[in-house]
């Protein structure tokens, strides 16, 4: 802080201004920008700029920048109750995850764990709900995973193991080149838009989708807590609302951008989207709750973070069939007749 301007560096875990991820960062940074009249300016590098994608946490742990744009269960080796604040397999949609941490006790869990680490973590962004990934060949039972090498990160990749998989972990940025050396058979992402921008379909033409791994994978605006601390009230209302805007915005982009890149995927590029066979759902989800159910058990912590978000999730359920998800239905099956 000099002379009354502040300068930020933001570190990120995406390419520069890739659609929605990196188009959503540089949007925080620019409404910070406008709504202090240029006093609080952050200076956006893409993963891989100023440090890789896999250390933007420990960068603004260390104030190598003073914040950072990440999925917080990238960071699972750091904490097992990590997960929770991005998402887990079987867990919530994008809209259910912001009412968890919003008005159902999330961010006061998301402070607690990260106080530890010196942080301050805002939710300030989505890609929403993840397509099951790309595959070289038809998915026809659960037989078909067996070997299978593909990259999903976090508890979905623990998920994949369970069903006889491979997971891999790595940057968005590499997954293309490993799809193309053979040394992935499959790939998820995030969904058609930003999936189409990677380029996936020119290796891969089998598209599955829904997704059981991501059904709404929160991202967060991750701040340093003393440089936090440090900033005046005003700056520090701004730097909230913009994350808070982003988690709206940025979901919003994607779901416009998924609906034309999903026309564009299926008509232009000969994309064969199909379902999951039922068996591989059925143990998709029998992996995900036996693996959130097992991790918190690792930490007293994540035992409390599990016991009220799996709380949590039983009301959400039991409203849905009579909100977007019964109506959603509905509009499926009688939206065409005449």
């Amino acid at each position: 802080i000099a002379k009354g301007k502040v300068q930020w560096k933001m570190v990120t875990c995406w390419p520069k201004n890739f659609p929605a991820l990196g188009t959503g960062v540089q949007r925080i940074a620019d409404s910070i920008y406008e709504m202090s009249d240029g006093r609080f300016e952050i200076k956006v590098y893409g993963a891989g700029e100023l440090v890789p994608a896999f250390e933007v946490f420990d960068a603004v742990r260390e104030r190598v920048a003073e914040m950072g744009h990440d999925a917080p269960y990238y960071w699972v080796a750091k904490h097992s109750a990590m997960p929770f604040f991005t998402t887990v397999p079987g867990g919530l949609t994008a809209q259910e995850h912001a009412s968890w941490i919003y008005f159902g006790g999330g961010q006061k869990l998301w402070d607690e764990l990260y106080d530890k680490f010196g942080l301050k973590g805002f939710l300030a962004g989505t890609g929403g709900p993840n397509v099951g990934g790309w595959f070289r060949n038809e998915i026809k039972s659960l037989d078909d995973f067996q070997g299978l090498r593909m990259r999903m990160p976090g508890l979905g990749g623990e998920m994949l193991s369970r069903i006889g998989a491979i997971p891999v972990n790595m940057p968005g940025g590499e997954i293309l080149p490993a799809l193309q050396s053979g040394a992935l058979d499959a790939a998820e992402w995030v969904a058609p838009y930003n999936d189409l921008a990677f380029g996936f379909h020119k290796i891969t033409k089998y598209y599955y989708a829904p997704g059981i791994q991501e059904p709404g994978s929160a991202l967060a605006l991750t701040v340093n807590l003393e440089a936090y601390n440090d900033l005046p009230k005003d700056l520090q209302v701004m730097l909230k609302i913009a994350a808070g805007d982003e988690a709206f915005r940025m979901l919003s982009e994607m779901t416009a951008g998924n609906a034309i890149a999903l026309e564009v995927l299926l008509s232009k590029h000969g994309v064969i989207l199909k379902n999951f066979p039922e068996d591989v759902i059925a143990a998709m989800f029998k992996a995900g709750r036996d693996i959130i159910k097992e991790k918190s058990q690792e930490d007293e912590f994540t035992l409390k973070v599990y016991n009220e978000w799996i709380n949590y999730r039983s009301k959400i359920i039991n409203l849905a069939p009579l909100t977007e998800l019964g109506y959603m239905k509905l509009r499926s099956k009688f939206d065409n007749i005449n």
